[in-house]
């Protein structure tokens, strides 16, 4: 019996193979490239799970591959990138899955947003007009400090932070020279300390799993650096969270499964940022996992079988909380190693250093999650402290880049 992965999260693979092991089901991962998944493929015995190197942007391929792929009974399609196409073949072959409609939808961030005000869950509308129109209508219904961004976008990619006028005819230039994933519109900008809800859902029932912290670079960029889990609210405080993310994700109609809902605490209550139909990404599974003492991926499992998942009802026995930091370089360049990862063995929080970048590689974007190289993962007894660990042991370690073959300079960076 197989359930099939189109692409994956680049950590998590580990824990969805001893899901499905754990389940009797075999997991089958379909990859354009399995370098992309090194990390946990090296940890894994050769034969943990079935992979077939295709292209998973060609739906018709797939539809073809899978149709032919021995008792089929899942698909599970994890990623921002992905996600539309793995809900276009769980449509096509019958199985288990979210109405297509409803993951186009959460791709969507403007519709997103005009969903959620007609609700009447969040103060801002999109903003959308043709070209230099947009400039006008921006200032008109919204006003400034505003944001631009991609309604398609990843990674915080293709996001703009306008002030003022300077700002905002730089952003618009700027925009209109990059290749987005979908479509320029603007928002209000909601100012707080920004945080990701992890939910499961099924039958339009939330479950609040933990809140993670999203600590942020300065403005006007929005680089993802730390974050931790379980962020220790208050109960009252918990509870109405968890009731208001049930109201959110019933506005978009997303019934089922794992989402991943980035929010700003605002002075006037919170405000999303956007929801992604899917498991945290970078270490939030991992730390989902090892925080809340069981595979949350079995639930990732159950869902794509169609079942009710066991963690939405479970008495969860706990274990340490968690942070990571992302490490960048200081500098753009090419990717040449990192130092200080000896000293990982003296710090405070069993801290590990999770590889993304392999010698070798550019790197070119140091303003958003395209830029860092790895990450460092630490541990306590609290998210607090856990932060204070990561923190610490990120400090310990230098990113290393070379500069670009003919460009000069140096490159080598602090992380």
């Amino acid at each position: 019996m197989t359930v099939v992965c189109l692409e994956s999260l680049t950590f998590g693979l580990g824990h969805l193979v001893r899901a499905a092991d754990a389940l009797g089901e075999r997991l089958t991962l379909l990859t354009r490239d399995r370098s992309y998944y090194a990390h946990d493929l090296e940890r894994l015995p050769a034969d943990a799970l079935d992979i077939v190197v295709t292209d998973t942007f060609d739906v018709e391929g797939l539809t073809v591959l899978l149709h032919r792929t021995p008792e089929l009974r899942g698909l599970i399609s994890s990623t921002d990138t992905w996600a539309l196409a793995g809900a276009e073949l769980t449509e096509r072959l019958c199985l288990p899955g979210l109405d297509p409609a409803v993951l186009r939808l959460t791709r969507d961030k403007a519709a997103v947003r005009d969903r959620l005000h007609g609700a009447g869950l969040t103060r801002g509308r999109a903003v959308e007009a043709p070209g230099a129109e947009l400039r006008d209508v921006l200032l008109k219904e919204t006003g400034l400090p505003a944001v631009l961004k991609d309604t398609a976008g990843t990674g915080s990619q293709n996001v703009w932070l306008v002030r003022d006028d300077q700002e905002l005819e730089a952003a618009l230039d700027e925009a209109a020279g990059r290749e987005l994933k979908g479509r320029l519109f603007a928002e209000p900008y909601f100012s707080g300390p920004v945080y990701s809800a992890e939910t499961l859902t099924w039958a339009g029932l939330t479950r609040l799993l933990g809140v993670s912290s999203r600590l942020m670079s300065p403005e006007p960029y929005f680089r993802e650096e730390i974050t931790a889990f379980p962020v220790a609210f208050p109960e009252a405080r918990r509870a109405g969270l968890e009731r208001w993310l049930g109201e959110v994700l019933a506005a978009v109609g997303y019934t089922d499964r794992f989402a991943h809902v980035e929010f700003v605490l605002t002075t006037g209550g919170p405000e999303v940022v956007e929801i992604n139909p899917r498991i945290g990404g970078a270490l939030v599974g991992e730390g989902m996992c090892r925080a809340l003492g069981v595979n949350v991926y079995e639930a990732m499992i159950e869902a794509a079988l169609g079942r009710r998942p066991r963690l939405l009802d479970a008495d969860l026995p706990g274990g340490p909380a968690v942070a990571f930091v992302l490490g960048y370089p200081a500098a753009p360049g090419v990717f040449t190693g990192v130092a200080g990862l000896e000293r990982l063995a003296e710090l405070p929080g069993s801290p590990v250093w999770f590889p993304i970048r392999s010698i070798g590689d550019p790197v070119e974007h140091l303003a958003d999650s395209r830029g860092y190289a790895g990450i460092v993962y630490a541990e306590a007894e609290t998210a607090e402290l856990a932060t204070h660990h990561a923190v610490a042991a990120a400090n310990a370690l230098t990113v290393l880049t070379e500069p670009f073959p003919g460009t000069g300079g140096t490159g080598d960076a602090g992380g």
